[in-house]
């Protein structure tokens, strides 16, 4: 019987790039995702199993965390009395949340399977 002690280290920053990249964190060629925000049962290149690993709300946690701190900002810079230019900077806030949002939380989804790969958390000795 084999402990997760006796298992070798993966490679933490390895992994987070490769995720970061939507690729497998094992070899970095396969998808980690099948489509927008499925995940891929297993890596097309090597087989690693990583559909069984489950992110949860951490993905959605880190983009909501990211967007928000890279955005409030701009409700200073355009903060005016003008109702007019209010409402441009109203939608063009919203343009810029948007866009951040849809990149970043299919990388964030990578970001966490590609972590939770590396700590081998979940993963159950054999026996």
């Amino acid at each position: 019987m084999t402990s997760s002690v006796d298992l070798p280290r993966r490679n933490t920053w390895l992994a987070v790039r490769r995720g970061l990249r939507l690729r497998c964190p094992s070899c970095g060629k396969g998808r980690v995702l099948s489509g927008y925000l499925k995940q891929a049962e297993s890596c097309s290149a090597c087989g690693e199993a990583t559909g069984a690993i489950r992110p949860d709300d951490g993905p959605a946690w880190a983009t909501i965390l990211l967007v928000g701190h890279l955005v409030s900002p701009a409700f200073f810079v355009f903060a005016t009395a003008d109702a007019g230019m209010a409402l441009k900077a109203f939608f063009f806030i919203a343009a810029v949340v948007i866009g951040a949002t849809l990149t970043l939380l299919p990388r964030m989804k990578g970001l966490f399977i590609a972590l939770i790969w590396a700590s081998r958390a979940g993963e159950t000795e054999p026996g």
